[in-house]
């Protein structure tokens, strides 16, 4: 009999939000929300549509294996030369790519935790040693949801390859600022990379929180990842990048790359929505906007909600969290429970945030089972 790896074996299988369509079919109702995966709630650019429209004329050929005009872009608009530049297939596929780079067994890769869910499994593919380091109260008397930077570095060893600092984090939503980050990059020894990963950076509105390029200057160990897939609308499509101080960084991620994952549309997409930054702009501020109404509208419910700097909150909700979020899938609400710890919400439309409301409301005000 053929097995594959034990590692790879006991690995759990990464569980996307539900479909709302599924939902609605299941439950018998005309349509239900969908705030559990981080998605833009608006349709694609205007300038993406027309560059898909395009670029599917000539899908009988390969793409561009190295994304040459998109790398050409993404430099241009950080000021690095294409050499520090490398494309994947999201950045998910890009934090693989690292891992495959830099990890042997034996090794380690360290990170906040809560934080994004796919850094343990990451680890145990690659056959290194996952090192978590407990989120810490980012104010007093609050729930666990900001990293602890000293206690991170405190964790590194001579086995540590990687580093990853989701900032701001998923699925807290919670960022750390300069002061602390610059510290803690810092005390990083130099074999070590840093990935500041930064999927969410068009969102953020405090000042004091870095802009990871920034930082990344002058420090060869350290790495920024983005991508497409929030901001820029382009989830379905699957583009990330990486930019790297060191262009030895960004070679060790072309040579671990899966030839041709950026597809040909993929990346005229990408190029176009580039192009269109204002629009993007305009869209976040939306975003934000909403995202503090419904802050504040979770608030005065009385929950606990940190500050977010993303397009989501964070109910920490404990014990109660596997409860009210399939007592909100039951009222046709779709959000992403992390059992025992908390509810992620992505911030949706107005009316589908009022639906989400709603439907908190009706589940509270329910008698219990």
């Amino acid at each position: 009999m053929v097995s594959a790896r034990p590692a790879v074996q006991s690995l759990p299988v990464y569980k996307p939000g539900r479909n709302p369509a599924d939902l609605a079919r299941e439950i018998g109702v005309e349509r239900a929300v969908k705030l559990a995966s981080n998605e833009v709630a608006f349709p694609p650019l205007p300038a993406v549509v027309r560059a898909v429209t395009a670029a599917v004329a000539e899908t009988n050929r390969y793409p561009d294996n190295g994304a040459v005009v998109l790398t050409r872009a993404l430099a241009d608009r950080y000021g690095v030369d294409p050499a520090q530049v490398a494309t994947g297939c999201g950045a998910v596929a890009i934090c693989q790519e690292l891992a495959q780079a830099y990890n042997d067994p034996g090794t380690s890769i360290a990170f906040a935790w809560r934080s994004f869910e796919m850094y343990p499994l990451l680890a145990r593919v690659a056959g290194a040693r996952a090192v978590q380091v407990p989120l810490t109260p980012g104010r007093d008397g609050g729930s666990s949801d900001t990293h602890d930077l000293d206690a991170l570095a405190a964790a590194l060893d001579d086995t540590t390859r990687l580093v990853f600092v989701c900032n701001p984090n998923n699925p807290t939503g919670t960022a750390v600022r300069r002061p602390e980050l610059e510290r803690f990059l810092d005390a990083v020894p130099a074999e070590t990379l840093v990935v500041l990963d930064e999927a969410y950076r068009e969102f953020v509105t405090d000042a004091d929180v870095p802009d990871g390029v920034d930082l990344m200057r002058g420090r060869p160990n350290v790495a920024v990842l983005r991508t497409f897939s929030k901001a820029w609308g382009l989830a379905g499509l699957r583009v990330g990048y990486l930019l790297a101080e060191d262009p030895a960084v960004a070679e060790a991620v072309r040579k671990t790359h899966l030839p041709f994952s950026v597809g040909m549309v993929a990346q005229a997409a990408a190029v176009a929505a580039l192009a269109s930054e204002a629009e993007v702009r305009t869209r976040c501020a939306a975003v934000v906007a909403e995202r503090a109404r419904l802050t504040g509208a979770l608030r005065q419910r009385g929950f606990e909600v940190a500050d977010s700097q993303a397009n989501f909150v964070w109910l920490p909700l404990g014990e109660r969290t596997v409860e009210l979020a399939g007592a909100l899938e039951a009222r046709a609400v779709i959000t992403r429970p992390f059992a025992g710890e908390g509810i992620r919400v992505t911030v949706g439309t107005p009316e589908e945030d009022d639906v989400f409301l709603a439907a908190v409301d009706d589940a509270l005000a329910a008698p219990a089972p």
